[in-house]
């Protein structure tokens, strides 16, 4: 499957003193959106040393004066630009759905919004249009039944958060096969949890994850009461009870870090010798896949033990866990009472007690950020996006940018001290190989196929779920098709996928303060530059080094390359370990080690792809501020975060990502970030030069 990497007083003048050839911000020239150069200045708390403490240095005045909006549960640059593409995309949907000459995706666009947006029509229709697949789940009798409608569930029962998740044990896909890229191959995993991460349910001496579960029963309780469930109480606690066993046989997330232990081809014909239990041909069959001889299984203890709880768990149960589940899914799209039931759950995960208002649960409805199993209308709402937002000159300077980050990685790689001479030959040959997805595709996907009705949010929903999986599901055993995307222009976000070699930028984040045209380029290079810099080094990290310069899963590193990489990460798990965000509770140090060493990579690569885009001309002093000190302070700006407490220990518990605000504290590993800013030792995150992690 793809394994997808994303990415939410004055200071001592001896540290900032500029030289006599300093300039001022040229005040004739276009300004950029933030400052005077592309960053902030008043957001800095200058009084803060930067070796104390580079975040409050950085944005200290901007965290004192922010608020988190009522309805976020973080805010900061990433959700601050995300909300600005949101308010964009909002513009041109709208646009569509108030065109009465409107035809093609342009039509479906609006009318699918416009479905959404009528909540007198919702609120008159009920809960009658759950009855048929109320119906369905009632009907299940025995185990093969409980199959069934777990592949059900994988075509067309998604959650509408804009991630991907199915609520069943099982869940199947298609997607390029890891070891032959070329093709597309069935995956089985298992499914997705009711609360962010197991955790939740077998950390008892946590008091905020046991307040959560029990937040998350009387949850479902009340759910199940909406449509008059008997004894809904009793029905949640076997909900509650049957996801705990299925918690206790899930693999946790640095498990599934390891993409060879979740990759185990079967024979289709020995899955019920392999995973007894389980109704194999039915949950193949269900969605048209039966014919197909091999599949891939993710994580085979757990789909072992599931299988065996499908087998042993009483049916009613099963019927209890399905009917929670579908109406959680589907909870946008029924009346109000089922909006807030589920906006009290949110407000027990993140503290966020005010659900955003209807038109952006609207744009999300129609505009989703994954393509490849999620609904929707992306692609056809990415056209009408991107000839508002998208000009053709910005992908022009983003190429340019790219092309020296890509050249800055080559002798990076020729300098590596624990890589070995014939594996960085095959490193250069997978460089070579790269491919950079910048702004939007080449060709859209066609949706016509999809029946989109004025008058129908609940059947436009399952119609957009059931299209997209099945249109990804009929490529399996085809060539793959690498100039697809798997996220919408309009997201603000990138992702690397190592089984096409590639890194990709949707046109949402190429604007301010990750990349701005007008803005100085130490502060891009610091922004934009690490950002892509982070995406490009997963094809180069300890799982990149398990698919080569083809996309298929094969390692080309040495033992020894491993021995050596695993010493020195060690020390960016110990270091990120010791950061504690909340009292008493600590980032995970292993969770997030993929993307921790990403951000380390990141502002290396764009440390150095700046300074080679000057071509031997010295660097210019603008406001003050030397181009190290501004390509920093542009890396710190993108990471401003505030996040409630609720939804910081979730992230915990369930991100790779380390908190927005503390991955600032990467530039401690960096040299030149001593040299910038003048730290010295006895600076709390000052580190002596031996202790500096040094992987890229």
């Amino acid at each position: 499957m793809i394994r997808k990497h994303f990415i939410g007083g004055v200071l001592a003048a001896a540290l900032i003193a500029a030289p006599a050839a300093s300039i001022s911000a040229k005040e004739d020239a276009a300004k950029p959106a933030f400052g005077d150069f592309g960053f902030d200045t008043s957001g800095m708390n200058r009084a803060v040393r930067p070796g104390d403490d580079f975040y409050a240095y950085a944005s200290g005045a901007w965290d004192a004066r922010t608020q988190i909006p009522a309805d976020q549960s973080r805010w900061g640059a990433f959700p601050e630009l995300a909300e600005q593409a949101v308010k964009d995309t909002r513009e041109v949907i709208e646009a569509a759905a108030k065109n009465p000459h409107a035809a093609g995706p342009e039509k479906q666009v609006g009318d699918m919004y416009a479905s959404f947006m009528d909540e007198a029509g919702i609120e008159a229709k009920g809960t009658g249009v759950l009855k048929a697949d109320l119906a369905r789940i009632a009907a299940i009798r025995d185990a093969s039944d409980v199959s069934a409608t777990a592949a059900w569930f994988s075509r067309s029962v998604y959650t509408l958060t804009g991630r991907k998740q199915v609520q069943a044990p099982i869940r199947i896909g298609v997607s390029p096969d890891d070891k032959n890229p070329d093709a597309y191959a069935v995956n089985i995993n298992q499914g997705d949890l009711g609360l962010p991460d197991r955790d939740y349910y077998l950390d008892g001496s946590n008091k905020a994850y046991a307040a959560a579960l029990a937040a998350y029963r009387t949850h479902v309780a009340r759910t199940l009461a909406l449509i008059g469930t008997p004894d809904a109480e009793a029905r949640a606690a076997d909900v509650v009870g049957l996801e705990t066993a299925m918690a206790k046989a899930f693999w946790s997330r640095e498990q599934k870090r390891d993409v060879e232990a979740i990759y185990n081809p079967v024979a289709t014909a020995d899955l019920a010798r392999r995973f007894p239990g389980f109704d194999w041909a039915r949950f193949l069959s269900e969605v048209k896949l039966g014919s197909r001889p091999q599949v891939i299984v993710g994580e085979p203890t757990a789909i072992a033990a599931l299988a065996q709880l499908v087998q042993t768990t009483p049916v009613a149960t099963w019927r209890a866990y399905y009917t929670y589940s579908l109406l959680n899914a589907r909870a946008q799209v029924l009346p109000k009472a089922f909006v807030d039931e589920d906006q009290a759950l949110q407000k027990a995960l993140t503290g966020v007690d005010v659900a955003p208002p209807r038109w952006h649960r609207a744009v999300w409805f129609v505009s989703p950020r994954w393509l490849d199993d999620i609904g929707g209308l992306g692609e056809a709402v990415g056209q009408l996006y991107t000839a508002r937002y998208f000009p053709p000159e910005a992908k022009v300077k983003i190429n340019a940018l790219v092309a020296n980050l890509l050249a800055a990685m080559k002798p990076r790689i020729e300098k590596l001290t624990w890589m070995a001479p014939e594996t960085k030959i095959k490193a250069e040959q997978k460089l070579a190989a790269f491919r950079v997805k910048v702004g939007y595709p080449d060709h859209w996907i066609d949706y016509s196929p999809v029946r989109i009705a004025r008058d129908d949010a609940y059947g436009n929903l399952v119609r957009t779920n059931e299209f997209a999986f099945d249109r990804v599901a009929r490529h399996a055993g085809d060539p793959t098709d690498r100039s697809e995307w798997h996220m919408t222009p309009q997201t603000v976000n990138a992702y690397a996928n190592p089984n096409w070699v590639e890194v990709v930028f949707p046109a949402a984040i190429l604007r301010p303060p990750f990349f701005d045209p007008r803005a100085d380029d130490a502060v891009n290079y610091g922004a934009i530059g690490a950002v892509i810099g982070h995406e490009i080094s997963h094809h180069f990290d300890d799982q990149g080094a398990k698919y080569d310069a083809t996309g298929r899963l094969a390692t080309w590193w040495t033992p020894e390359d491993t021995s050596r990489f695993k010493a020195l990460t060690a020390k960016v798990v110990a270091q990120y370990s010791a950061y504690e965000p909340l009292p008493g509770v600590h980032i995970k140090g292993g969770n997030t080690l993929g993307e921790n060493m990403a951000d380390l990579a990141g502002i290396n690569m764009a440390y150095d792809a700046y300074h080679l885009s000057l071509k031997g001309k010295p660097a210019p002093v603008i406001d003050g501020f030397t181009a190290d000190q501004r390509l920093f302070l542009g890396f710190a700006q993108v990471w401003r975060t505030k996040t409630r407490d609720a939804a910081l220990l979730k992230g915990l518990a369930s991100d790779e990502h380390s908190p927005g605000n503390w991955r600032v504290y990467v530039v401690r590993n960096l040299d030149p970030w001593y040299g910038a800013f003048g730290v010295k030792p006895g600076e709390k995150f000052y580190l002596a030069p031996a202790d500096r992690v040094r992987v890229w």
